[in-house]
């Protein structure tokens, strides 16, 4: 009965689909490609190899499958990997960590209609799924059951909040839960949430996050625009999200210090030209990092660039992870603490609570009360090379401590697949 509910609402909202995708295309026009396959309609067959197929919603999940995708391709000889996320940006990850692999193909999963996830299945006929962190769709799991398929829900993680959500609607989340073949999940507490909302032979495997290793390329880029901006300090504000960037630059004004240069990189690219008017507004001096390094008279260098964050991070003398000085729930600090770049976040970190009291804990990183403490940290730690130092060791040797969930993972996902 829920799921039939569910499915008469999303028949009623189809028209406000239309009009979200169209009215998003408006700042990213890739929302307009490959429409048909939103529903369900993809091109020619995949061919006659068996498929895995493996979901990411967007970017940060698709970069944390990195290392699962290579691991089941080498765990699975002879058979090619879907890779299906909902996001322009999500899809454009994929292909510049995997575009070049031929055993590799990428489409978008369809919107959760019973009809266009029973055509996503028949087309590609995979023989296993896997569902990274969080996507769980009532009618796909449903689709799923009924074709026998087994469905791994992969780096499982259930905030306290997304928790409480869930079990308001338990009549519906439940039975697609009860679907799944098995659970990877991040933490005890994570664990400890999906059992309680009825989620079967759940296993902590740890967060494959910590598997994913900084490009070489990008590092070396990196040390580059550091050897270019010489001794000149970089505070790093990454992956911001709409509220943050005011607050940001209200701190990089209050410190007055005229060398210290902000390296902006909003969470979203439909922000970039949104952000860079902030900043034009406050009559600070801005560069982009499509036009070119900055210059000394730059105060904020705009980082517009897809893929680059590791090299942000070893540019930078220390870095805010955003999404945390508003209740957002925070980004990944996993990625910061492996480049060894000390790490500042917000209160809100409720996403990524566990990573994020572990990387506190280990000395990677402090975690600052609002904007005002802040810029008080920002200030004793520009002033202490040594600490900085220590705390950049500290996030290696956290981020290699906590490695191997993509082994523990992999040996899941291959007893369910049997």
């Amino acid at each position: 009965m829920a799921r039939m509910l569910y499915c008469l609402l999303l028949y009623l909202g189809a028209p406000l689909v239309w009009l979200r995708l169209l009215w998003r295309s408006r700042r990213q026009p890739e929302y307009r490609q490959h429409l048909g396959e939103r529903w369900g309609f993809f091109g020619q067959p995949p061919g006659p190899e068996p498929l895995i197929w493996l979901h990411a919603v967007s970017v940060g999940e698709t970069r944390a499958a990195q290392p699962l995708i290579q691991a089941l391709l080498q765990a699975w000889p002879g058979h090619r990997l879907l890779l299906t996320c909902m996001t322009p940006t999500g899809r454009a990850a994929g292909a510049e960590l995997l575009g070049d692999d031929p055993r590799v193909l990428q489409a978008y999963l369809p919107y959760d209609y019973p009809g266009a996830m029973a055509r996503f299945l028949d087309h590609f006929r995979p023989r296993l799924g896997v569902l990274m962190e969080t996507e769980i769709w009532p009618n796909l799991m449903a689709a799923a059951a009924r074709r026998q398929l087994p469905v791994v829900l992969a780096n499982a993680r259930l905030s306290r909040r997304s928790a409480r959500g869930y079990a308001r609607i338990a009549a519906l989340v439940r039975p697609a839960l009860e679907r799944l073949a098995a659970v990877a999940a991040q933490s005890e507490a994570d664990a400890n949430r999906l059992a309680l909302l009825g989620a079967p032979r759940i296993s902590i495997c740890g967060n494959l996050k910590f598997d994913v290793s900084p490009a070489p390329a990008a590092l070396a880029l990196g040390e580059t625009w550091r050897a270019a901006l010489g001794s000149r300090p970089v505070w790093l504000a990454a992956s911001t999200r709409e509220g943050e960037e005011v607050l940001l630059l209200e701190v990089l004004e209050r410190l007055q210090r005229p060398e210290l240069l902000l390296v902006l990189v909003p969470r979203h690219p439909q922000r970039f030209e949104a952000v860079a008017r902030l900043v034009r507004e406050r009559g600070l001096r801005l560069a982009y990092r499509s036009q070119g390094l900055p210059g000394a008279e730059h105060q904020v260098w705009l980082g517009d660039s897809m893929g680059e964050m590791a090299a942000y991070y070893r540019l930078a003398d220390l870095a805010f992870v955003g999404g945390s000085l508003l209740p957002l729930g925070g980004q990944n600090l996993i990625e910061a603490a492996a480049c060894g770049c000390p790490v500042l976040t917000g209160p809100h970190t409720f996403n990524f609570a566990q990573a994020s009291a572990d990387a506190v804990a280990a000395g990677a990183a402090r975690q600052v009360a609002d904007a005002g403490e802040l810029e008080t940290v920002l200030g004793e730690l520009l002033d202490a090379p040594a600490k900085r130092v220590a705390m950049g060791q500290a996030g290696r040797d956290f981020a290699a401590a906590h490695r191997g969930a993509t082994a523990r993972t992999l040996a899941l996902i291959t007893s369910a697949g049997r």
